[in-house]
Protein backbone atom coordinates (compact mmCIF):
# COMPACT_ATOMS: atom_id res chain seq x y z
CA UNK A 1 0.00 0.00 0.00
CA UNK A 2 2.78 2.29 0.97
CA UNK A 3 4.47 1.70 -2.63
CA UNK A 4 1.20 1.94 -4.33
CA UNK A 5 1.02 6.03 -2.60
CA UNK A 6 4.90 6.59 -3.08
CA UNK A 7 4.21 5.97 -6.79
CA UNK A 8 1.47 8.03 -6.91
CA UNK A 9 3.13 10.85 -5.37
CA UNK A 10 5.74 10.51 -7.46
CA UNK A 11 3.29 11.00 -10.63
CA UNK A 12 1.45 13.64 -9.28
CA UNK A 13 1.13 17.24 -10.33
CA UNK A 14 -1.07 16.51 -13.10
CA UNK A 15 0.55 13.44 -14.81
CA UNK A 16 -1.48 10.39 -15.06
CA UNK A 17 -0.12 6.59 -16.26
CA UNK A 18 -3.56 5.88 -17.93
CA UNK A 19 -3.00 5.62 -21.24
CA UNK A 20 -5.04 4.96 -24.31
CA UNK A 21 -5.32 1.43 -25.05
CA UNK A 22 -4.40 2.23 -28.68
CA UNK A 23 -2.88 4.98 -30.03
CA UNK A 24 -3.31 5.64 -33.91
CA UNK A 25 -1.36 8.80 -35.42
CA UNK A 26 -1.71 10.13 -39.11
CA UNK A 27 1.24 12.53 -38.49
CA UNK A 28 5.20 10.97 -38.34
CA UNK A 29 5.78 8.35 -35.32
CA UNK A 30 9.27 8.84 -33.97
CA UNK A 31 10.11 5.25 -32.55
CA UNK A 32 13.09 5.90 -29.99
CA UNK A 33 14.71 2.48 -28.04
CA UNK A 34 15.27 3.10 -24.59
CA UNK A 35 17.64 1.49 -21.93
CA UNK A 36 14.52 0.14 -19.62
CA UNK A 37 12.39 -2.49 -19.36
CA UNK A 38 8.96 -2.42 -19.75
CA UNK A 39 6.87 -1.73 -16.59
CA UNK A 40 10.43 -0.31 -15.44
CA UNK A 41 9.58 2.65 -13.07
CA UNK A 42 11.80 4.60 -15.74
CA UNK A 43 9.78 3.17 -18.43
CA UNK A 44 5.93 4.60 -16.68
CA UNK A 45 7.61 8.03 -16.29
CA UNK A 46 8.55 8.18 -19.79
CA UNK A 47 5.14 7.20 -20.96
CA UNK A 48 3.71 9.78 -19.32
CA UNK A 49 6.29 12.35 -21.34
CA UNK A 50 5.27 10.85 -24.63
CA UNK A 51 1.72 11.66 -24.34
CA UNK A 52 2.82 15.27 -23.03
CA UNK A 53 5.37 15.28 -26.74
CA UNK A 54 2.61 14.01 -28.54
CA UNK A 55 -0.21 16.71 -26.91
CA UNK A 56 2.32 19.34 -27.43
CA UNK A 57 3.00 18.78 -31.10
CA UNK A 58 -0.73 18.93 -31.85
CA UNK A 59 -2.85 17.31 -34.09
CA UNK A 60 -0.89 16.97 -37.22
CA UNK A 61 2.47 17.01 -35.12
CA UNK A 62 5.22 14.12 -35.45
CA UNK A 63 4.37 12.01 -32.85
CA UNK A 64 6.85 10.00 -30.54
CA UNK A 65 7.02 6.36 -29.10
CA UNK A 66 9.32 4.79 -26.70
CA UNK A 67 10.02 1.26 -26.61
CA UNK A 68 11.55 -0.77 -24.16
CA UNK A 69 15.11 -2.32 -24.66
CA UNK A 70 15.70 -4.77 -27.07
CA UNK A 71 12.26 -4.45 -28.55
CA UNK A 72 14.08 -3.95 -32.05
CA UNK A 73 17.69 -4.07 -31.57
CA UNK A 74 20.30 -5.74 -28.97
CA UNK A 75 21.02 -2.60 -26.90
CA UNK A 76 24.54 -2.41 -28.06
CA UNK A 77 22.95 -1.82 -31.51
CA UNK A 78 20.71 1.58 -31.08
CA UNK A 79 23.21 3.71 -32.37
CA UNK A 80 23.72 1.85 -35.39
CA UNK A 81 19.96 1.26 -35.96
CA UNK A 82 19.67 4.86 -35.58
CA UNK A 83 22.29 6.16 -37.95
CA UNK A 84 20.96 3.26 -40.50
CA UNK A 85 17.60 4.78 -40.14
CA UNK A 86 15.77 1.25 -38.40
CA UNK A 87 15.31 3.36 -35.76
CA UNK A 88 14.10 7.25 -35.31
CA UNK A 89 16.04 7.41 -31.91
CA UNK A 90 17.80 5.95 -29.00
CA UNK A 91 17.36 7.02 -25.67
CA UNK A 92 19.76 4.57 -23.87
CA UNK A 93 22.98 4.59 -21.84
CA UNK A 94 25.80 6.23 -23.63
CA UNK A 95 28.52 3.63 -21.31
CA UNK A 96 27.06 0.91 -23.34
CA UNK A 97 29.02 1.99 -26.32
CA UNK A 98 32.31 2.15 -24.52
CA UNK A 99 33.39 -0.73 -26.73
CA UNK A 100 33.67 1.43 -29.53
CA UNK A 101 36.05 4.26 -28.03
CA UNK A 102 36.85 5.08 -24.43
CA UNK A 103 35.40 8.71 -24.78
CA UNK A 104 31.81 6.94 -24.44
CA UNK A 105 32.81 5.70 -21.54
CA UNK A 106 33.73 9.08 -20.11
CA UNK A 107 31.01 10.48 -21.38
CA UNK A 108 28.80 7.92 -20.06
CA UNK A 109 29.56 8.32 -16.27
CA UNK A 110 32.79 10.38 -14.71
CA UNK A 111 32.31 7.91 -11.79
CA UNK A 112 32.59 9.87 -8.44
CA UNK A 113 33.23 13.47 -10.23
CA UNK A 114 30.41 15.13 -9.68
CA UNK A 115 28.66 15.89 -6.27
CA UNK A 116 25.21 16.36 -7.63
CA UNK A 117 22.87 15.35 -10.72
CA UNK A 118 22.51 18.99 -11.20
CA UNK A 119 25.89 19.08 -12.10
CA UNK A 120 26.47 17.06 -14.13
CA UNK A 121 22.86 17.92 -16.09
CA UNK A 122 24.29 21.20 -16.79
CA UNK A 123 27.41 19.98 -18.29
CA UNK A 124 25.49 17.76 -20.71
CA UNK A 125 22.70 20.39 -21.93
CA UNK A 126 25.27 23.89 -21.51
CA UNK A 127 29.17 22.75 -20.79
CA UNK A 128 29.96 20.96 -23.63
CA UNK A 129 29.02 17.62 -22.75
CA UNK A 130 26.26 17.29 -25.88
CA UNK A 131 29.19 19.54 -28.33
CA UNK A 132 31.73 16.41 -26.94
CA UNK A 133 29.24 13.87 -27.54
CA UNK A 134 27.94 15.01 -31.40
CA UNK A 135 31.97 14.80 -31.85
CA UNK A 136 31.90 11.22 -30.94
CA UNK A 137 28.75 10.51 -33.50
CA UNK A 138 30.26 12.43 -36.31
CA UNK A 139 33.12 10.13 -35.92
CA UNK A 140 31.37 6.97 -35.26
CA UNK A 141 28.22 6.97 -37.42
CA UNK A 142 29.72 9.13 -40.01
CA UNK A 143 27.71 12.39 -39.38
CA UNK A 144 24.49 10.21 -39.70
CA UNK A 145 23.31 10.87 -36.24
CA UNK A 146 22.17 14.27 -34.37
CA UNK A 147 22.65 14.88 -30.01
CA UNK A 148 19.17 15.82 -28.68
CA UNK A 149 20.70 16.04 -25.28
CA UNK A 150 22.58 13.62 -22.27
CA UNK A 151 22.55 13.66 -18.83
CA UNK A 152 21.72 11.65 -16.23
CA UNK A 153 18.82 11.45 -13.89
CA UNK A 154 19.79 9.82 -10.60
CA UNK A 155 22.80 8.87 -8.36
CA UNK A 156 22.26 5.68 -8.71
CA UNK A 157 22.28 3.26 -5.71
CA UNK A 158 23.44 -0.10 -5.47
CA UNK A 159 22.08 -3.08 -4.73
CA UNK A 160 23.80 -6.31 -3.15
CA UNK A 161 22.88 -9.64 -2.05
CA UNK A 162 25.22 -9.43 0.77
CA UNK A 163 26.36 -6.52 3.18
CA UNK A 164 28.97 -4.49 1.41
CA UNK A 165 29.74 -2.41 4.11
CA UNK A 166 33.05 -0.72 3.31
CA UNK A 167 35.02 -0.45 0.43
CA UNK A 168 37.46 -4.08 1.98
CA UNK A 169 34.00 -6.16 1.69
CA UNK A 170 34.29 -5.25 -1.82
CA UNK A 171 36.37 -7.80 -2.38
CA UNK A 172 35.42 -10.81 -4.19
CA UNK A 173 32.47 -9.60 -5.28
CA UNK A 174 31.05 -10.53 -8.16
CA UNK A 175 29.05 -6.63 -9.36
CA UNK A 176 27.78 -6.01 -12.33
CA UNK A 177 28.75 -3.06 -13.61
CA UNK A 178 28.94 -1.14 -16.78
CA UNK A 179 31.80 -2.02 -19.80
CA UNK A 180 34.51 0.64 -19.45
CA UNK A 181 35.66 2.89 -17.02
CA UNK A 182 32.93 1.89 -14.46
CA UNK A 183 34.50 -1.95 -14.10
CA UNK A 184 37.68 -0.49 -14.15
CA UNK A 185 36.84 0.96 -10.57
CA UNK A 186 35.51 -1.70 -9.47
CA UNK A 187 38.28 -3.75 -10.90
CA UNK A 188 40.63 -1.91 -8.52
CA UNK A 189 38.50 -2.24 -5.66
CA UNK A 190 39.37 -5.68 -5.67
CA UNK A 191 35.55 -6.89 -6.95
CA UNK A 192 34.64 -9.14 -10.32
CA UNK A 193 32.77 -6.77 -12.53
CA UNK A 194 30.25 -8.40 -15.12
CA UNK A 195 28.60 -6.71 -18.11
CA UNK A 196 25.25 -6.98 -18.03
CA UNK A 197 22.26 -4.53 -19.27
CA UNK A 198 20.04 -3.71 -16.79
CA UNK A 199 17.40 -5.90 -18.58
CA UNK A 200 19.09 -8.67 -17.09
CA UNK A 201 19.90 -7.91 -13.78
CA UNK A 202 17.44 -8.89 -11.51
CA UNK A 203 17.54 -12.71 -12.93
CA UNK A 204 21.46 -12.74 -12.36
CA UNK A 205 20.82 -11.88 -8.57
CA UNK A 206 18.34 -13.85 -8.03
CA UNK A 207 20.73 -16.88 -10.11
CA UNK A 208 23.44 -15.93 -8.15
CA UNK A 209 25.44 -14.79 -11.53
CA UNK A 210 26.40 -11.57 -9.77
CA UNK A 211 25.80 -10.50 -6.28
CA UNK A 212 25.79 -7.34 -6.47
CA UNK A 213 24.98 -4.49 -9.18
CA UNK A 214 25.11 -0.94 -10.29
CA UNK A 215 22.13 -0.74 -11.70
CA UNK A 216 19.56 2.29 -11.46
CA UNK A 217 17.32 4.99 -9.25
CA UNK A 218 16.74 3.76 -6.05
CA UNK A 219 12.90 3.90 -6.58
CA UNK A 220 13.30 2.33 -10.33
CA UNK A 221 15.13 -0.87 -8.23
CA UNK A 222 12.37 -0.83 -6.45
CA UNK A 223 9.91 -1.17 -9.16
CA UNK A 224 12.10 -3.56 -10.81
CA UNK A 225 12.12 -6.11 -8.04
CA UNK A 226 15.97 -5.71 -6.77
CA UNK A 227 15.11 -5.29 -2.92
CA UNK A 228 13.14 -8.87 -3.06
CA UNK A 229 16.66 -10.44 -3.73
CA UNK A 230 19.48 -7.83 -2.82
CA UNK A 231 18.41 -7.14 0.73
CA UNK A 232 21.78 -4.82 1.34
CA UNK A 233 21.30 -1.55 -0.99
CA UNK A 234 23.71 0.96 -0.71
CA UNK A 235 22.33 4.32 -1.22
CA UNK A 236 23.27 6.99 -1.67
CA UNK A 237 25.16 5.05 -4.16
CA UNK A 238 28.83 4.82 -4.14
CA UNK A 239 29.72 6.37 -7.52
CA UNK A 240 27.40 6.19 -10.05
CA UNK A 241 25.73 8.50 -12.49
CA UNK A 242 24.94 6.86 -15.88
CA UNK A 243 24.20 9.78 -18.25
CA UNK A 244 21.64 8.72 -20.80
CA UNK A 245 21.56 10.03 -23.91
CA UNK A 246 18.42 11.57 -26.49
CA UNK A 247 19.82 10.98 -30.29
CA UNK A 248 17.99 10.45 -33.61
CA UNK A 249 18.71 9.74 -36.89
CA UNK A 250 19.88 12.82 -38.39
CA UNK A 251 18.26 13.03 -41.72
CA UNK A 252 14.68 12.24 -39.85
CA UNK A 253 15.76 15.24 -37.51
CA UNK A 254 16.33 17.42 -40.54
CA UNK A 255 13.29 16.45 -42.25
CA UNK A 256 11.35 17.58 -38.83
CA UNK A 257 9.69 21.42 -38.95
CA UNK A 258 11.53 24.24 -36.88
CA UNK A 259 8.45 24.25 -34.64
CA UNK A 260 8.55 20.44 -33.94
CA UNK A 261 12.64 20.47 -33.30
CA UNK A 262 11.74 23.67 -30.52
CA UNK A 263 9.57 21.25 -29.47
CA UNK A 264 11.60 18.40 -29.24
CA UNK A 265 14.39 20.11 -27.56
CA UNK A 266 12.27 22.16 -24.70
CA UNK A 267 10.43 18.46 -23.96
CA UNK A 268 13.81 16.73 -23.29
CA UNK A 269 15.31 19.22 -21.07
CA UNK A 270 11.92 19.53 -18.94
CA UNK A 271 11.22 15.71 -18.85
CA UNK A 272 15.00 15.02 -17.89
CA UNK A 273 14.56 17.81 -14.74
CA UNK A 274 11.01 16.61 -14.33
CA UNK A 275 12.77 12.96 -14.10
CA UNK A 276 15.77 13.90 -11.09
CA UNK A 277 13.16 15.71 -8.79
CA UNK A 278 10.79 12.32 -9.16
CA UNK A 279 13.32 10.15 -8.78
CA UNK A 280 14.79 11.67 -5.70
CA UNK A 281 11.52 11.90 -4.30
CA UNK A 282 10.73 8.63 -5.05
CA UNK A 283 14.39 7.45 -3.13
CA UNK A 284 14.12 9.53 -0.13
CA UNK A 285 10.50 8.42 0.43
CA UNK A 286 11.27 4.34 0.07
CA UNK A 287 14.84 4.52 1.55
CA UNK A 288 13.18 5.56 4.58
CA UNK A 289 10.11 3.04 4.58
CA UNK A 290 13.27 0.61 3.73
CA UNK A 291 15.26 2.19 7.11
CA UNK A 292 12.26 1.46 9.53
CA UNK A 293 11.64 -2.46 8.04
CA UNK A 294 13.07 -5.55 9.21
CA UNK A 295 13.49 -6.41 5.95
CA UNK A 296 16.22 -4.45 3.77
CA UNK A 297 19.21 -3.35 5.46
CA UNK A 298 20.01 0.26 4.06
CA UNK A 299 23.36 0.59 3.94
CA UNK A 300 25.43 3.98 3.35
CA UNK A 301 29.08 4.05 3.29
CA UNK A 302 31.86 6.12 5.27
CA UNK A 303 33.22 9.05 4.07
CA UNK A 304 36.74 7.10 4.25
CA UNK A 305 35.73 4.60 2.10
CA UNK A 306 33.38 6.90 -0.21
CA UNK A 307 37.00 8.47 -0.28
CA UNK A 308 39.39 5.69 -0.95
CA UNK A 309 36.77 4.84 -4.21
CA UNK A 310 36.87 8.05 -5.72
CA UNK A 311 40.70 7.98 -5.64
CA UNK A 312 40.42 4.85 -7.75
CA UNK A 313 38.02 6.87 -10.17
CA UNK A 314 40.19 9.53 -10.35
CA UNK A 315 43.38 6.59 -11.38
CA UNK A 316 40.88 5.32 -14.23
CA UNK A 317 39.96 8.68 -15.42
CA UNK A 318 43.76 9.23 -16.46
CA UNK A 319 44.23 5.57 -17.73
CA UNK A 320 40.90 5.62 -20.02
CA UNK A 321 41.82 9.21 -21.49
CA UNK A 322 45.33 7.43 -22.68
CA UNK A 323 43.33 5.44 -25.03
CA UNK A 324 42.54 7.53 -27.47
CA UNK A 325 42.16 11.09 -28.89
CA UNK A 326 39.04 11.31 -28.30
CA UNK A 327 38.71 10.00 -24.82
CA UNK A 328 41.54 12.60 -23.71
CA UNK A 329 39.00 15.66 -25.10
CA UNK A 330 36.13 14.23 -23.37
CA UNK A 331 38.15 14.34 -19.85
CA UNK A 332 39.42 17.63 -20.67
CA UNK A 333 36.37 18.89 -21.46
CA UNK A 334 34.73 17.47 -18.02
CA UNK A 335 37.60 18.93 -16.46
CA UNK A 336 37.31 22.27 -18.01
CA UNK A 337 33.48 22.62 -16.60
CA UNK A 338 34.74 21.17 -13.06
CA UNK A 339 37.09 24.28 -13.13
CA UNK A 340 34.59 26.98 -13.79
CA UNK A 341 31.58 25.77 -11.33
CA UNK A 342 34.68 25.68 -8.15
CA UNK A 343 34.89 21.52 -8.16
CA UNK A 344 38.45 21.64 -8.82
CA UNK A 345 40.92 24.51 -8.28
Amino acid sequence: MRKSMIMAGILAAGLSLTLPATTVYAAQTLKFQASSKSGDWAMQFYQVWVEKFNRMTGDDGVKMEILPTQAVVPYRETIDAVANGILSGDLNAISYFAGRDQAFSIMGDLIAGYDTVDQMQTYCQYGGGKEMLQKLYDKYTGGKTHVIGCGPYTREAFVSTKPILTIDDMKGVKVRSPEGMASDVFRRAGAAPVSLPFSEVYTSLEKGLVEAADASSYVNNDTSGMHKVAKYPIYPGIHSMAVLQVVMNKAAFDKLSVADQETLDVWYIAMTASMMRASDIGDRKLVAEHNASDDITVVDWPQDSRDALRAMAVEAWNEAATKSPLAKEALDSHLGFMKTIGLLD
